[in-house]
C-alpha cells in the first residue's frame, strides 16, 4: 500500500482530509503528519501551509501536494526538500472564484456600499452609474482562476482588460503582458482585481506605485495572497481619495487580528480568505485523481514550477 501524509493547522480538518482521502482511496494509507507510524514509507505530503522542515523526516518522499491553487505557503518552508509540488485546482474552485470576483466588481461598479450606508441612514438616495460597457475592470493574473474571471467579466459586459507576466491571449478581454505593459494595463482602470500568484516579484505590487497609475477613485479587489498589498499605502490611498474602497479576502496574518484598522474601516469589505475556499469533499477529490495520476506517470497537468513560485 501506498502511504501519504496529511498536514493542515487543524487537527480536526486533517482528521476529515484522512477520512475522505481514505474514503476515495481504500487502497492506500493516510496518516497526520504528526504522528506517522514509519516516516520511510512516506511517499506522499499533502499539505497547506507546512511549518519549515516538517517535511524533512521523510527521506522517500515522491511528491507535495498543496492543497490548494498556490504553492507560495509551501515554499516559504526554508527547509524544503527538492521535489514536484502538485497544485490543486478544479472547476469548483475556479466557479468559486468567478462568483467571488463577479459579486465584488459588481457591487464596487453599482456602489453598494453608498447604498447601504443611505439604507443605515434611512434616506433614500439613489446612485447614478455608468453602464458596465463604459467601466473598465483590470484582472491581474491571468492563469487558470484569472482567464475565467476575467471572461465572466467581460461575458457581463465590462470593458476588461487583463495583465500577466507572459503573453495571454483571451477572448473578449485586452492583455498587457511583463513590465513593459505594466502602466497601460493600469491607466484608466477603474476597478483592480489582484489574482497573481505570490513571487519575489509581485510580493507588494498592489503599493502607492500601483494605486497611482489608477483612475482615481478606483476600488481594489485582492483575492490571492496577502503580502502583495501593501497595507500602510493602501490606507493612505483611502484617505486620499486615490482609492474609493476595497475588498480584500486575504492577509498578510491569516485570521485578521481584531485590532487591525481594516476591520472597522469604512471603504473595506473584510472576508476570510472565502473567495475560491477549497473543501474537503472537493480537494479530496482532485488530490486522489492527482495521486493515481503521478503514482502512474511520474507527472500530472497541475505540476507547479518551484522556480517562477507557481
Amino acid at each position: 500500500m501506498m502511504n501519504v501524509a496529511i498536514y493542515l493547522p487543524s487537527e480536526t480538518k486533517t482528521q476529515d482530509w484522512i477520512r475522505m482521502m481514505g474514503e476515495l482511496m481504500p487502497d492506500w494509507n493516510f496518516h497526520p503528519l504528526t504522528a506517522v507510524p514509519d516516516p520511510e514509507a512516506i511517499r506522499y505530503a499533502v499539505v497547506w501551509r507546512p511549518t519549515t522542515g516538517c517535511l524533512r523526516p521523510f527521506p522517500n518522499l515522491k511528491a507535495i501536494v498543496s492543497i490548494g491553487a498556490g504553492i507560495d505557503h509551501v515554499l516559504a518552508d526554508e527547509d524544503l526538500p527538492d521535489l514536484p509540488i502538485i497544485r490543486t485546482v478544479g472547476t469548483d474552485l475556479t466557479q468559486r472564484m468567478k462568483e467571488y470576483v463577479a459579486l465584488h466588481v459588481l457591487r464596487h461598479h453599482r456602489n453598494m456600499p453608498a447604498l447601504q450606508a443611505s439604507q443605515a441612514r434611512s434616506e433614500w438616495a439613489p446612485v447614478v452609474v455608468p453602464p458596465a460597457t463604459r467601466r473598465r475592470v483590470g484582472v491581474m493574473g491571468l492563469g487558470n482562476l484569472g482567464a475565467e474571471a476575467a471572461k465572466c467579466l467581460s461575458a457581463i459586459g465590462f470593458d476588461v482588460v487583463g495583465w500577466a507576466r507572459s503573453p495571454k491571449t483571451i477572448d473578449g478581454v485586452t492583455t498587457f503582458s511583463g513590465a513593459a505593459g505594466f502602466g497601460d494595463f493600469l491607466d484608466g482602470t477603474e476597478i483592480l482585481v489582484n489574482l497573481l500568484p505570490l513571487t519575489d516579484e509581485t510580493r507588494g505590487i498592489l503599493n502607492n506605485d500601483t494605486f497611482n497609475r489608477l483612475k482615481r477613485g478606483a476600488s481594489i479587489i485582492n483575492a490571492a495572497r496577502g503580502p502583495h498589498l501593501v497595507d500602510d499605502d493602501l490606507l493612505g490611498a483611502l484617505a486620499s481619495g486615490q482609492i474609493a474602497a476595497a475588498t480584500l479576502d486575504v492577509f498578510h496574518v491569516e485570521p485578521l487580528p481584531s485590532d487591525h484598522p481594516f476591520w472597522q474601516h469604512p471603504q473595506i469589505t473584510v472576508t476570510p480568505h472565502v473567495a475560491s475556499l477549497i473543501d474537503a469533499p472537493t480537494g479530496s477529490r482532485i488530490i486522489s485523481r492527482n495521486l493515481r495520476a503521478f503514482e502512474k506517470d511520474g507527472t500530472v497537468a497541475d505540476l507547479a514550477d518551484a522556480r517562477r513560485g507557481y
